[in-house]
């Protein structure tokens, strides 16, 4: 009697959806094969952990979905099958409890990513998962087997690719792999959560720049954030400008340049500043600032700034509502995630590439993108874990498996 060949299953790419993909394809009883191109696993996986591992968000499930905008409709089903509390349960199970911060994120207990990650690896290597690392993916080979840089090949049914989108490229996810699809519609891979360039002036930049900015809120076409801004050499970075990234991002590209607010006191009203300001005689504007309106030395220098920039606006207005001109994203090698990737259209529900039989995609290398907070790490899990879902069925559908 003829047996049909086993069936191959390939993974390109060691982050978090590549990961999770190989685990479901794994624990189906697949043989799985996964390729990355760095030295080792899940770098940039890593280096987010390192202040503290946000894996996910404890918000109403709801709210959470609506944190994907334009996206949230198309990724709803994959962030249902393994919505966060699915997320808490896979981390339990890898020895990993999690707890929920007062910010809403969730986090492991020992904070970190590194003994995650071990884990993980562990359980992935006692399902039989193989490893190769330093395997540079450059498309197919005539056959159609997969081609890597250093002229190897590698014969499979099924591949998931999840090459990550373009942001912290030494990381080991360039954007290269566009090139290789060139059949396929890919929005253009832009910067998110990132910083944005402004023009500072040398003394203040010189000054200020790598000094924090805490406790402000800032203000977006109609979006206000409370948080905190890192000054940067010729921008600004930081948790507050993140959380309006994606906004400013499109301002610029419409109109040129994106005019925000910060409110550099926004625990005093403008009423009780104002009073405040009275005061104070003959002392210097800075003394003033410092005394009176209770200003760090960066937020004076930013209030200076505005001044010598030829800002006649009342000083509580500079103080409540201070204008920066946003010019430039800073770029993608800085940028915490990747806006753009491929076109929904391009992909059937299971996360396969309509144009290419047996070739799904997860992970940033789709057209979304979401802020910080754990929505970035979560739809990474469930997209990864939809194209692991989608191989099965893949298999299920070939003559022979049914």
């Amino acid at each position: 009697m003829q047996t049909s060949s086993p069936f191959r299953a390939a993974v390109i790419g060691g982050g978090p959806a590549g990961l999770m993909a190989a685990e479901v394809m794994a624990e189906a009883g697949l043989a799985v094969t996964l390729f990355e191109r760095m030295p080792s696993l899940a770098r940039k996986f890593l280096i987010a952990g390192r202040g503290g591992l946000n894996i996910t968000h404890a918000e109403p499930l709801e709210a959470f979905l609506a944190r994907y905008g334009t996206a949230a409709e198309w990724l709803a089903p994959y962030l249902r099958e393994f919505p966060p509390e699915a997320v808490r349960d896979w981390c339990q199970g890898l020895g990993q409890s999690t707890f929920v911060g007062s910010s809403g994120r969730v986090f492991p207990e020992v904070m970190k990513a590194s003994p995650l990650l071990r884990a993980w690896i562990r359980r992935l290597e006692g399902l039989g998962v193989k490893f190769v690392t330093r395997a540079e993916w450059a498309g197919w080979d005539e056959r159609g087997h997969l081609r890597f840089a250093d002229g190897t090949s590698f014969a499979t049914d099924a591949v998931v690719l999840a090459l990550g989108g373009a942001s912290w490229p030494r990381l080991g996810s360039t954007g290269g792999w566009t090139a290789l699809l060139p059949d396929i519609e890919i929005a253009p891979l832009r910067p998110a959560n990132c910083g944005f360039r402004l023009g500072w002036s040398g003394h203040f930049s010189a000054k200020f720049g790598g000094t924090p900015l805490k406790r402000i809120a800032l203000t977006c076409g109609g979006m206000t954030v409370p948080g905190e801004l890192m000054i940067t050499k010729d921008g600004i970075e930081g948790g507050a400008i993140y959380a309006v990234s994606a906004l400013a991002r499109e301002m610029i590209a419409r109109d040129g340049a994106a005019t925000l607010q910060i409110d550099l006191r926004p625990d005093v009203s403008r009423e009780a500043l104002a009073a405040k300001l009275a005061g104070g005689g003959s002392e210097s504007l800075s003394t003033r600032l410092r005394k009176q309106a209770g200003l760090s030395p960066v937020a004076i220098g930013l209030v200076q700034e505005a001044r010598h920039a030829g800002s006649a606006a009342p000083l509580v207005d500079l103080i409540k509502s201070l204008p920066l001109r946003l010019l430039a994203p800073a770029g993608l090698a800085r940028a915490i995630s990747t806006a753009g990737g491929i076109s929904l259209a391009e992909l059937d529900k299971h996360l396969m590439l309509r144009r290419h039989p047996g070739v799904f995609v997860a992970g940033e290398m789709l057209d979304w993108e979401a802020p910080t907070g754990g929505y970035l790490l979560q739809a990474c899990l469930a997209l990864g874990r939809a194209a692991g879902r989608g191989v099965l069925s893949w298999k299920d559908s070939r003559p022979g498996n049914r």
